[in-house]
């Protein structure tokens, strides 16, 4: 369990990438963690706080690219009983370089609400106005492309994350594996509590999973768990969008 401290529609999606993906970052030799530089490839993934910065980070979330350009994605299992929860994008050592953006909606997947299903551990939030220039997030720090066709077996992403105790990203690089029909795992390892929600990104950018699923994000630092994204996936996100939030 990675986590320290709603809506079922139809088809799949396309929209753009809007900011620098994985080809302009140096990931290092595969399944190796570091410290993620402080850089613009980077901003678009934060932590998720209790109330602001003088709270404690819990998990991890980043921007996806939506029309209304104010939307998130992290583990479903991140933001149950959070109703003050708040994002700081590509917060370092205390810092909010960007602002912080409170969490206005919440939505997850009925088996999510109903069952706490470990297939459907991923949510959307809608956010706030920021609290430098109330801007909206995407328009502050870009967003990624969300994916949900079937990923091969053993697609190369990296994982961006911050656990608990740091005050600092991690990143890593290294292939997936399948877990059964429907989740994903990869070794990486120092992924410990906080890290839940963590962006899994492909080579083009795009994300393609977040730290959750099994063990709502597995039960050993050096191996992470995602749910397969796929139409489940791509129907919340749609429904999302046709809130016009």
């Amino acid at each position: 369990m990675r986590h320290v401290s709603q809506l079922r529609a139809l088809s799949a999606v396309a929209v753009l990438l809007v900011i620098p993906g994985y080809g302009d970052r140096d990931p290092g030799p595969g399944g190796r963690t570091v410290e993620a530089p402080a850089t613009a490839a980077y901003a678009r993934v934060g932590a998720l706080f209790e109330g602001g910065l003088d709270g404690d980070h819990f998990c991890t979330a980043s921007v996806v690219h939506s029309a209304d350009r104010n939307l998130i994605v992290t583990a479903a299992h991140c933001l149950d009983d959070q109703d003050d929860a708040v994002f700081v994008p590509g917060y370092r050592d205390g810092r909010a370089p960007y602002g912080t953006w409170p969490v206005k909606e919440t939505y997850t997947d009925d088996a999510w609400q109903e069952d706490g299903s470990e297939d459907d551990d991923v949510a959307f939030a809608v956010l706030g106005p920021g609290s430098a220039t109330g801007a909206r997030v995407e328009d502050a720090v870009g967003a990624a492309r969300l994916a949900t066709t079937t990923a091969p077996a053993d697609a190369t992403v990296t994982v961006t994350g911050y656990p608990s105790d740091s005050d600092a990203p991690l990143t890593c690089t290294n292939q997936t594996t399948r877990y059964g029909d429907t989740q994903q795992r990869i070794e990486c390892p120092g992924y410990s509590g906080g890290t839940s929600g963590s962006p899994w990104e492909a080579v083009d950018g795009s994300v393609v999973g977040v730290i959750g699923g099994y063990e709502e994000g597995g039960d050993d630092p050096d191996v992470s768990y995602s749910i397969v994204f796929g139409q489940t996936t791509a129907a919340l996100y749609r429904l999302v969008e046709g809130e016009g939030c």
